[in-house]
C-alpha cells in the first residue's frame, strides 16, 4: 500500500469527519464532561471496525484498536473544550446560536484533534487489513487535556505501557513540529476550616478559613525566592468567605505549580504543603488538599519528528481558497501588532510568516531545545515511549488558541482543511513507524538515551 492510497483513504472518509468535528464544534464540552464527543467519536470508529475498549475510572476516555502484535502504534486524540469562549464562525465577537458568551467553545481545536487522529487509525487500519503493514494501530480517545489531567488519569491505568511509539498534533498557526519541552505542572487546591463567629460581637470566638489562605499566600510569596528561577507558582483563591461580618470558617485556594521538569515541580509543592500546614497551625484551623492534575515536561522525539516533517512536505498542505483567505485577514484585524508579534515569538516561528495571513507551508522547527511557557498533558506519555506532535495551520497567523477568534476558526473551512491535512499527515507518518523497524529502533534508542532508567510514576502517585 502506497502512502497516496493511506491519503486517498483519509480523503474517502473526509466527510464523516468534517461532520463529526463540527458537530462537536456546535457542542462543545469541557474536561471530564465529554460524554456527547467520546461517544460520537467512539462510535464511528466502531462502525469503522475498531476494537472499543474502555479505560478504569476513565468514563469519557476510550481506546480503539485494530490488529494484532508488534508494534503497537498510538495515535492521540482529545475533544475537550474550553469554558466561556463560546462563538460564531464570525470576524467579531458574538456567541453561538442559542449560546451566551459564557458557554464553552472549542477555542483550542480539540474538536480538529480528535478527528484528525482518527482519520489517520482508519488509514492504517485498511493497510492492516490488506495485509501491508503488520501490527497494531490504537487511536486512544483522550479526555481533560484542558485541565491536564486526562493523559496521566490513563496511563495510571497502564494504558500506554505496551505502546512502541505515539504521535499527534495541534491546531497553530503554522505547519511544524512542537519539538520543544513543556512545562510540568501541578495543579492544587487547598482547602481551610475554622469557625464562624460574628465578626464585631465575638471575634474571638472565631477561627478564620480566611486567615489562613492569606497566610499561605504570603508564605508562598516568600517562597518564590527561594525555588529555582524557572519555576512558576500562580494562585486564586476561589472561596474567600462570602461575608465581611462573619469570621469565615471555609476558604479555598487553588495553586498552579510548573517547572521545566517534573523533579522541581514535585519538590516545590512538598513545601508549598509545609506552608499551607503553617497556615492552618497559625490561625488553629484545619487544612486539607487535593491533587486536582499533574502532568510532566515533555520528551520530545526527534527521530519520528523529522519523518512527521517529511510527511506533512509529501502531503502537500490544507489547500485554502480566496474566501478562506478573506475571513482570515478579517479575523487579523483584531490583533496588535503586539500581541501577534508575542504570539509569532512564543511558538518560535520563523521571521518570514510575520507578514502572512496563512502559513500553508511547513517550516522546519525552530524550537530544538527549547520550552513552551505552557502544560501539556502529552509530556506524561512521552515518558513512557517515544513521541511526537506536530502543529497544523488551523489558524490565521499570529492569533493563538484560547482565544474567541480561534474558536472561530476551529469551526470553519480553514480548521477543517486543516484537520483533514493533518490526518494524512499522521497516517503516512504511523506508516513509516510500522514498516520501517529500523526508524522505530533509532526512535526507542533516542528515548532510552533521554529518560535513561527512569520509571514513569502518575502525579497521584508520587511519594513526597
Amino acid at each position: 500500500m502506497s502512502k497516496e492510497s493511506l491519503i486517498s483513504k483519509v480523503q474517502s472518509v473526509s466527510q464523516d469527519l468534517t461532520d463529526i468535528t463540527l458537530e462537536m464544534w456546535r457542542n462543545p464540552e469541557t474536561a471530564l464532561e465529554e460524554f456527547k464527543s467520546s461517544k460520537l467519536l467512539s462510535d464511528y470508529m466502531k462502525s469503522q471496525g475498531f476494537e472499543i475498549k474502555s479505560i478504569p475510572n476513565n468514563p469519557t476516555s476510550f481506546i480503539a484498536e485494530f490488529g494484532s502484535g508488534k508494534p503497537i502504534l498510538g495515535i492521540l486524540g482529545e475533544y475537550d473544550a474550553l469554558p466561556k469562549l463560546s462563538q460564531k464562525v464570525s470576524a467579531v465577537r458574538e456567541a453561538a446560536d442559542g449560546k451566551t458568551l459564557d458557554d464553552p467553545g472549542h477555542g483550542c481545536g480539540h474538536n480538529l484533534l480528535g478527528c484528525g487522529g482518527a482519520g489517520a487509525a482508519i488509514a492504517i487500519k485498511e493497510a492492516i487489513e490488506k495485509g501491508e503493514v503488520k501490527g497494531t494501530i490504537r487511536f486512544y480517545g483522550c479526555a481533560a487535556e484542558e485541565t491536564l489531567a486526562g493523559k496521566g488519569m490513563m496511563a495510571r491505568e497502564g494504558v500506554f505501557d505496551d505502546c512502541d511509539a505515539c504521535i499527534t498534533w495541534h491546531p497553530a498557526f503554522m505547519n511544524s513540529l512542537w519539538g520543544c519541552s513543556f512545562l510540568a505542572m501541578n495543579s492544587l487546591k487547598f482547602r481551610f476550616k475554622g469557625l464562624a463567629a460574628h465578626a464585631a460581637a465575638a471575634p474571638d470566638a472565631g477561627r478564620s478559613a480566611l486567615d489562613a489562605v492569606e497566610l499561605m499566600d504570603v508564605g508562598a510569596n516568600y517562597l518564590r525566592e527561594h525555588v529555582n528561577e524557572k519555576v512558576r507558582i500562580h494562585y486564586a483563591i476561589t472561596n474567600g468567605g462570602g461575608l465581611p461580618n462573619t469570621v469565615p470558617p471555609d476558604a479555598e485556594v487553588w495553586y498552579y505549580v510548573r517547572a521545566p521538569k517534573r523533579a522541581d515541580v514535585k519538590a516545590t509543592t512538598a513545601r508549598l504543603i509545609k506552608i499551607a500546614n503553617g497556615a492552618a497551625e497559625m490561625t488553629e484551623t484545619t487544612m486539607s488538599y487535593e491533587l486536582l492534575a499533574g502532568c510532566y515536561d515533555v520528551v520530545s522525539n526527534h527521530k519520528i519528528g523529522d519523518v512527521m516533517l517529511e510527511n506533512m512536505r509529501f502531503v502537500g498542505g490544507p489547500g485554502y481558497d480566496d474566501a478562506d483567505y478573506a475571513f482570515a485577514a478579517e479575523l487579523q484585524k483584531n490583533l496588535t501588532p503586539e500581541s501577534k508579534a508575542a504570539t509569532i515569538k512564543s511558538y518560535y516561528a520563523p521571521e518570514e510568516i510575520a507578514d502572512m495571513v496563512l502559513a500553508e507551508g511547513v517550516y522546519d522547527n525552530n524550537d530544538y531545545g527549547q520550552i513552551m511557557a505552557g502544560s501539556t498533558d502529552v509530556g506524561d506519555v512521552s515518558y513512557i515511549c517515544p513521541t511526537a506532535q506536530m502543529i497544523g495551520a488551523t489558524l490565521p497567523v499570529g492569533i493563538g488558541t484560547h482565544t474567541w477568534m480561534a474558536t472561530a476558526c476551529t469551526g470553519s473551512p480553514i480548521g477543517v482543511k486543516s484537520m483533514i491535512f493533518m490526518a494524512k499527515s499522521l497516517a503516512c507518518t504511523a506508516y513509516d513507524l510500522m514498516t520501517k523497524p529500523e526508524l522505530l529502533d533509532a526512535a526507542k534508542a533516542e528515548f532510552k538515551k533521554s529518560v535513561g532508567d527512569f520509571k514513569y510514576v502518575s502525579a497521584w502517585d508520587e511519594k513526597e
